[in-house]
């Protein structure tokens, strides 16, 4: 404990800039006593240690080197947590494992906001994974959720409590968005609209996301590599909601309108990144590929929907070549600054191309069942299933 103690008096004087005789002068003590603290040669009466902490603007725990131990700690469970690639997987294998451990983790850090947080965005991508999410569409053809259903999610359930809970508690801003973008989606898909609405109010409006005001705070290679995170990203989020637009109606399917919407979502990413060189934004030409396949196949454009799904296997091959990567560089002029850090954990793009026929269409309504019957009749989706397994 002294050899920690020591190190640390040393280390928060250095911090703050401060001398052994300004700390001295302050704790009514020698600056020859400071001197021995720091070379361990003794250390503070016990009652002298709440007045070191004040001094340097700390807690009890950090000035003996607990917090630190403690974060690493808390850190550690969040890393195991992330490895598992949660968001980018379709299955739901994963689930009672990363609750298990984030409940131990509570166990021994009670009330800690971060791994509250990650078990209430856990719980909530479990909800999703384990008993998916009911809509249905109204007499108008507008998508409508099936609240009755949805009350009964108990993953749900426990995750608004914890979100809830944070947003009335917590002063750190991340994890209070984090929370309330929980609370928006769920309280909406228990018909609290209302609910929902005034906790998306508290949001930030677009123009003030990170991205943007980290582009408006840096200039030269700096501001062109802001930009370019800003391009790739937004354009991912827009191309997700697009297509959450043409679900919301099911008349929208009722022409071709879909499938040149779908291709123009294709040309956006291509506009961007025109070299070809997509990184993990290959994810999203999957997943709009694969769903541009579902509607030609619909639309009788049958040839097109192979396609399609040849293209979406092509995305795959190139994001697994990302495995194993240290980072990742973009050579597109706009995005030529751009570096994606942390790369892909090994493991996590492994199999992106075998999963594809599970994953299709991706995007599930309006309702695929009868394509689906059609297309796997197609000689056609057996080679190119077995073109996945190579």
């Amino acid at each position: 404990m002294q050899l920690e103690l020591g190190q640390k008096i040393r280390e928060l004087r250095h911090r703050d800039g401060r001398t052994q005789e300004a700390l001295a002068d302050a704790l009514g003590v020698t600056s020859q006593a400071i001197s021995r603290w720091e070379a361990n040669g003794g250390y503070p009466d016990m009652e002298m240690i709440p007045a070191i902490a004040n001094y340097f603007g700390v807690s009890i725990d950090e000035l003996f080197g607990y917090e630190n131990d403690r974060e690493r700690k808390i850190g550690t469970i969040i890393e195991k947590i992330d490895s598992f690639g949660i968001k980018s997987r379709g299955d739901d294998g994963w689930v009672d494992e990363c609750v298990s451990i984030l409940r131990e983790g509570l166990a021994e850090f009670p009330g800690n906001e971060r791994l509250l947080i990650t078990l209430a965005e856990t719980l909530s991508e479990a909800g999703w994974r384990r008993h998916k999410e009911w809509v249905y569409y109204d007499e108008e053809g507008y998508m409508r959720h099936n609240y009755d259903v949805h009350r009964e999610n108990t993953y749900w359930n426990e995750s608004v409590k914890i979100c809830e809970q944070l947003v009335s508690s917590t002063t750190d801003s991340t994890i209070s968005m984090r929370a309330t973008t929980i609370l928006v989606l769920l309280n909406r898909n228990f018909g609290e609209n209302e609910k929902a609405r005034a906790y998306a109010q508290r949001m930030p409006e677009m123009k003030y996301c990170r991205e943007l005001m980290l582009a408006s705070a840096s200039d030269g290679k700096e501001e062109a590599k802001y930009i370019g995170e800003f391009l790739l990203k937004s354009a991912c989020e827009f191309a997700e909601q697009f297509v959450y637009g043409l679900i919301v109606n099911k008349h929208n399917y009722d022409s071709d309108m879909p499938i040149n919407k779908i291709k123009g979502l294709i040309s956006l990413f291509d506009l961007i990144c025109d070299d070809g060189n997509f990184g993990k934004y290959n994810d999203m030409l999957i997943k709009l590929y694969l769903y541009l396949s579902r509607i030609q196949w619909e639309r009788g454009y049958h040839d097109e929907a192979f396609e399609s799904l040849d293209k979406a296997l092509y995305h795959a091959k190139e994001l697994e070549r990302l495995i194993g990567k240290s980072v990742h560089r973009y050579t597109a002029p706009l995005i030529s600054f751009v570096v994606d850090s942390p790369a892909p954990t090994p493991g996590l793009f492994a199999d992106v191309a075998r999963e594809l026929p599970d994953d299709w269409p991706f995007w599930c309504n309006p309702d695929f069942s009868e394509v689906e019957k059609e297309i796997k009749t197609d000689p056609r989706w057996d080679e190119w299933v077995k073109k996945t397994k190579e």
